[in-house]
């Protein structure tokens, strides 16, 4: 008598989950299984094909998990799937749930989300904010759906007048305070504070110590750029004069660091950071010391001393960052990854590097943005904030 075959697996979150492991090597493991659960067969069909096209990997992931968000917010907040081409009401009440007034809610609890459906999300994962969304958070889950949209060959209400006209007043009504990504810049001063906390050989140190100076000195770089670090693009160079006006000066070990695309830099783009001297030995040691010759550069080490394939996590950097922020003594929720990108700008105004040079390695597209460190630093260093009265 023979055996039963098993038959093909029918449930469809398990068969969107077979489909988004073609994804592996973008999406983590954890994100696969949660996104199975939310997304649609033609959401998982949308992204595969994002991903054949060549889309960069930041903004795949940017893309689909603003594509869960929506998707779990609209069978929430409606009770369907979300609908292609969206109707422009319904973007109208995504943009009423996530931008409005704290204060017209003290007293009107059915403005804004309502409360049974951020219930439901935050049970669901989905939804960490308790009061309104950053006006930023917004539109880029806007745009996100727009480009969905426009990739799937459809027209969405995301120019509309009526919609810019509550997008306008809506930001206005949410009144957030403008906050920066991180508190407190990562200086020179407050680069050695956190370094002075990973001084020894042990590999947690050794790493940690890398991700800081490679993170600062290669330009500011993102948490996601430093999670994706690979050693194939790792490059050594010649040595180079620590004084670049002089010649005989003592000379620094010198890289250059391939950076994979993000969601500013387009397909073609060569990009590139230059690092010398401390950050070159720092990621050397570590390399060493962790065996790596191939493969992601930052990795988890568990509690006995071993290394793991995988790459850290965006988050996981972001973590590492604030941990050793709060070592080296500074308060406690004011230091992120981001510091690493805003403190290299802000020193490199305060040493007097030109703003194209800091520009063209911290790789910053806008010019009004990266001024903004330099004009902060000029107006801080001025003779108009020492006049006496």
């Amino acid at each position: 008598m023979g055996h039963d075959l098993p038959r093909p697996t029918s449930d469809p979150e398990t068969q969107r989950a077979l489909a988004l492991d073609a994804l592996a090597a973008i999406l983590p493991a954890d994100r696969r299984d949660r996104l199975a659960t939310v997304l649609s067969d033609e959401d998982v069909a949308t992204l595969r094909h994002l991903a054949k096209r060549g889309i960069g990997d930041n903004t795949l992931r940017a893309l689909a998990s603003d594509l869960a968000y929506l998707e779990a917010w609209c069978r929430t907040a409606v009770g369907a799937a979300l609908p292609w081409p969206a109707p422009e009401s319904l973007v109208l009440k995504f943009v009423a749930h996530h931008l409005w007034d704290p204060a017209e809610r003290a007293t009107d609890p059915d403005h804004g989300m309502p409360e049974e459906v951020a219930s439901r999300l935050r049970i669901e994962g989905v939804l960490r904010s308790a009061g309104p969304h950053a006006p930023q958070t917004v539109q880029r889950r806007l745009a996100s759906w727009s480009t969905l949209h426009r990739w799937k060959g459809l027209d969405g209400p995301f120019g509309s007048p009526s919609l810019k006209t509550a997008m306008r007043l809506a930001v206005r009504a949410a009144d957030r305070s403008r906050r920066r990504k991180s508190a407190t810049a990562v200086t020179r001063d407050v680069l050695d504070a956190m370094l002075a906390t990973c001084s020894t050989t042990s590999l947690v140190d050794l790493r940690d110590r890398a991700i800081l100076l490679v993170g600062f000195a290669s330009g500011g770089r993102r948490r996601s750029e430093l999670a994706d670090l690979r050693v194939e693009r790792l490059c050594d160079e010649e040595p180079v004069p620590a004084d670049p006006s002089d010649p005989t000066s003592e000379l620094l070990p010198c890289m250059t660091i391939r950076l994979g695309r993000t969601k500013t830099s387009a397909a073609d783009d060569d990009r590139f950071a230059v690092i010398a001297g401390r950050p070159v030995e720092a990621l050397k040691a570590w390399l060493a010391a962790a065996r790596i010759a191939a493969g992601p550069v930052f990795r988890g080490i568990d509690r006995w001393g071993n290394i793991d394939g995988k790459a850290l996590t965006a988050q996981t950097i972001n973590v590492i960052v604030k941990k050793r922020a709060a070592l080296g003594g500074i308060e406690a929720g004011k230091v992120s990854a981001h510091g690493l990108r805003s403190g290299y700008l802000t020193e490199a105004a305060r040493q007097g590097v030109s703003l194209p040079e800091a520009m063209a390695q911290s790789q910053h597209r806008s010019v009004q943005q990266a001024a903004r460190y330099y004009d902060e630093v000029g107006r801080r260093s001025g003779k108009a904030v020492r006049i006496e009265t």
